[in-house]
């Protein structure tokens, strides 16, 4: 589940990115520079327990302790599939990794040690600094594929890798945990602690990330000027930032201080936490928080646009995975998921109309006028598919049967809108039409048609025909605004987690589906890459855009590989997935002795 913040890109927020542009959050030019800016100014490698800490914690607030408690089985029981089964199922699996080597051999040969290869150009992009992003990400899937000559190569490569410095001036803390630590915590884990250099650069990169939260309230900078941080300038938390960017580190903090035993980075995340927490009333829709909010003086009420789709996604997905992670041991992270869900299906989640009829689901946008009256908007995002695989966890750990039925109908509005395009794939984000009463909600070509009038903001259109050709409509949208695919892994996320809670196998076949379209229209001459228009009529060649994110072996094809292997590897009952579907190790009644790393 990811983003630029890994999820984003709704042009529907324009309001809020002008204010965040204004306020330098997000500068290409300092966020994501080609020079070595950063590195100019500082060369060497940093020890950042030896910088000063300026406004230092009294107390650290301790992991939670004592035995896990019982959490309800969240895998379905599955039963012993037939020899004709278990071979295709196999065939499926030896096809999603052929495409996986295939990109990283492109990776290997034209972007090796940089951030991603470019599939068409076969060179490379450095949005992370150059600090191997691909290489870092991709760690635990070649565990998983079982690529161990690729993993010791990959391994070997690490060490060049200084992750106390990078040569971006600006980090992006929320895309460097959720990818780099992330990504070095799950290894080490997938490996049963055997390599002492991932928790290494695990913790040189944690200290780092420290120090993005040393301001006088603990709150993180969440675009952070490491470099002036590091020669002990001064820091003040951000006036605005993302919720999903400051509410998003719990897992990978909480599992280093699992590891290594130093309470620090648990300390850090739950101060967070406790400020959601204590100010979870005050938002203009009580359980839910705002895109955007101002860490300085931890405001969370000025902002009225709420979605559980980019900006704010994984702030909510983390609720119920920390509850695991923390082995039931406070249910502070429960209250705060259950309240949210509460609020999201009350106000997010909608029918839409379409032409099969289906009873399906969608997550949108609510945002409020200027009286504070809620209106949804009926907004689609691949972002929002990984609410699924949210909602169903949610409903199995905290004994919710209810909900997993409304997981299901989010899958199965994610998968229709693959089925809808041309493609076969999903857009970015679209719009769709409400059911004003979801038990009545059969299809009408006359309300498809008054509502893109209404969309497209004309009074009448006599030429119907014309409009929807014009801008490209495919019955039951009234608007694509986004026709782009970034090789995003939120839909097949959500069809995996919901087919292990369930054990359908029409899930399996729709994952299969999935794979086969976004195979044909992103495969390039070197690797995959993302596409201009999913609406692109059946049989003409895609407009591919030269880019393939780290996410697409991290996350889409681990995914694609997990829903065709067996059913009790890498289990939802033992491992749990950060949003960049790094798989974390569950606690156990006893967890093996960790010993303490210092670096």
């Amino acid at each position: 589940m990811g983003y630029f913040v890994r999820r984003f890109g709704l042009l529907c927020f324009a309001a809020i990115i002008l204010t965040l542009l204004f306020q330098n959050l997000f500068s290409q030019d300092s966020e994501y520079p080609t020079s070595n800016q950063a590195s100019a100014r500082i060369k060497n490698p940093i020890k950042w327990k030896d910088v000063p800490v300026r406004y230092p914690v009294s107390s650290f607030i301790p992991l939670p302790t004592g035995a896990p408690v019982p959490i309800p089985r969240i895998q379905y029981e599955f039963e012993v599939e037939s020899d004709q089964s278990r071979d295709e199922r196999q065939k499926r699996r030896e096809a999603v990794k052929a495409t996986f080597l295939r990109s990283w051999e492109a990776y290997k040969k034209h972007a090796w040690l940089q951030d991603e290869v470019t599939p068409i150009s076969g060179g490379y992009k450095n949005p992370f600094g150059r600090r191997g992003a691909t290489l870092v990400d991709a760690l635990d899937t070649l565990l998983i594929m079982g690529l161990d000559k690729e993993f010791k190569n990959a391994l070997s490569a690490l060490k060049k890798i200084d992750f106390s410095t990078s040569e971006a001036s600006t980090l992006n803390v929320f895309e460097t945990t959720i990818r780099y630590l992330g990504g070095l915590l799950s290894a080490y884990d997938l490996s049963n602690a055997e390599h002492k250099i991932l928790v290494e650069k695990a913790l040189t990169l944690g200290d780092m990330l420290y120090g993005a939260f040393d301001t006088p309230n603990r709150m993180p900078i969440t675009r952070w000027d490491w470099a002036s941080a590091a020669q002990n300038g001064d820091q003040i938390a951000s006036i605005s930032a993302l919720s999903a960017e400051l509410g998003s580190l719990s897992l990978e903090f909480t599992r280093l201080s699992q590891i290594t035993g130093d309470p620090k980075y648990f300390d850090a995340i739950q101060r967070i936490t406790n400020s959601f927490e204590k100010h979870e009333n005050t938002t203009k829709i009580p359980g839910l928080w705002p895109i955007v909010v101002n860490t300085r003086h931890e405001a969370y009420n000025a902002d009225g646009i709420f979605t559980f789709g980019g900006m704010a996604d994984s702030l909510y997905e983390y609720f119920a995975k920390e509850y695991i992670l923390l082995g039931g041991l406070t249910n502070q992270y429960r209250g705060l998921y259950e309240r949210a869900i509460d609020a999201g299906k009350k106000y997010l989640f909608f029918r839409p109309m379409n032409p099969s009829n289906q009873d399906i689901l969608l997550s949108g946008n609510a945002r409020l006028n200027i009286v504070d009256d809620v209106k949804l908007e009926p907004v689609g995002q691949h972002l929002a598919c990984f609410t699924g695989g949210m909602v169903g966890i949610g409903a199995k750990i905290f004994d919710r049967p209810d909900d997993l039925d409304i997981a299901r109908k989010l899958v199965d509005g994610c998968i229709w809108a693959y089925d809808s395009m041309p493609t076969g794939i999903m857009p970015e984000t679209f719009t769709a039409i409400p059911c004003s009463d979801p038990n009545d909600c059969d299809w009408s070509i006359d309300k498809w048609h008054d509502a893109v009038v209404k969309t497209r903001h004309v009074e009448e259109f006599h030429d119907m025909q014309r409009l929807i050709r014009e801008y490209g409509l495919i019955p039951g949208f009234t608007e694509i605004s986004d026709r782009r695919f970034l090789l995003r892994p939120e839909a097949i996320e959500s069809v995996f987690i919901v087919y292990r809670i369930t054990g359908d196998p029409k899930l399996q076949e729709a994952a299969w589906r999935m794979f086969q379209v976004i195979q044909n229209a992103t495969e390039t001459d070197l690797a995959n890459s993302a596409i201009a228009d999913v609406t692109c009529p059946r049989g003409e060649e895609t407009e591919k855009l030269d880019s393939c994110e780290s996410f697409w072996m991290a996350e889409t094809l681990k995914y694609f590989y997990l829903i065709f292997s067996e059913p009790d590897f890498v289990s939802l009952d033992e491992w749990v997935f950060n949003t960049e579907a790094h798989p974390l190790r569950r606690p156990r009644r006893e967890e093996p002795r960790r010993a303490k790393f210092m670096v």
